[in-house]
């Protein structure tokens, strides 16, 4: 029984991951997942060196790190990209420090067979209360987008949003680095939102293909990862890859 949640729960992985994606796309912030990404090595270090959950790690740091950057936003002029930019710099540079060598491979490209009982759960618990968040602020943060005095005109505050969206964001990808590990965190985002985009004709569309092919992706590639004594994360990235090559086949401009 332990077998069919373990990969449902890999498949949720994927599916948030692609979902946040296809809100990323449009806001040209789709590379914002690997920054934020590498931002959990610093966690993901001290965990494995005291032996605790790297989830809890991963969150501790990536959480850290976005209000660091939420906060140099309100402070300064520079772009959202250059201050994410700055942050996980340091960050990288904090985590090699004090990464153990030995768990560098675990680290970097993740690990799904270490998913236990509680991850599983833990799993579960957040991927259903990001998925609900991201669908209530969905249409917010693209009105932010597209236009922040027009947000502001409909009562939004587009900086309170931007923290709700760095924050589930920090939640999606802490969850990734199980998956497909700190390098990977942003392929599992943007490739199969973007195949999605590729073959999808209205926003339902999109949404709805995004989530299923980044979690078809995962499942798959842990799957395959099993059968064959490989790795897991590069193999879902491959194979996301593989569905964007299929998309443009039928991508009409």
């Amino acid at each position: 029984m332990f077998e069919v949640f373990y990969y449902i729960s890999v498949f949720l992985i994927g599916a948030i991951a692609s979902y946040l994606g296809s809100l990323m796309i449009p806001k040209r912030m789709a590379l914002v997942g690997g920054p934020l990404g590498h931002l959990a090595l610093p966690g993901v270090a001290l965990a494995l060196s005291f032996k605790i959950n790297i989830f809890f790690g991963a969150l501790f740091s990536i959480v850290l790190g976005v209000i660091f950057i939420w906060l140099f936003e309100i402070k300064t002029k520079l772009p959202l990209e250059a201050i994410t930019g700055i942050v996980f710099a340091t960050g990288v540079a904090l985590g090699f420090l004090i990464l153990p060598l030995e768990k560098a491979e675990e680290a970097l490209i993740g690990d799904p067979t270490q998913i236990e009982k509680f991850d599983v759960f833990l799993i579960f618990v957040l991927t259903f209360l990001t998925f609900f968040l991201l669908k209530r602020i969905y249409k917010k943060i693209i009105l932010i987008g597209i236009s922040e005095d027009l947000a502001k005109s409909q009562g939004i505050n587009p900086k309170k949003y931007h923290f709700l969206y760095l924050f589930l964001t920090s939640l999606v990808v802490a969850m990734e680095v199980k998956i497909v590990g700190i390098l990977l965190t942003a392929a599992l985002i943007v490739i199969p939102a973007s195949a999605s985009r590729n073959l999808s004709k209205n926003l339902k569309e999109y949404t709805f293909l995004a989530f299923f092919l980044g979690g078809l992706s995962t499942f798959l590639g842990t799957l395959l990862a099993k059968m064959f004594s490989s790795l897991a994360g590069p193999l879902s990235i491959l194979l996301a890859f593989f569905f964007f090559l299929i998309s443009l086949l039928f991508y009409k401009k």
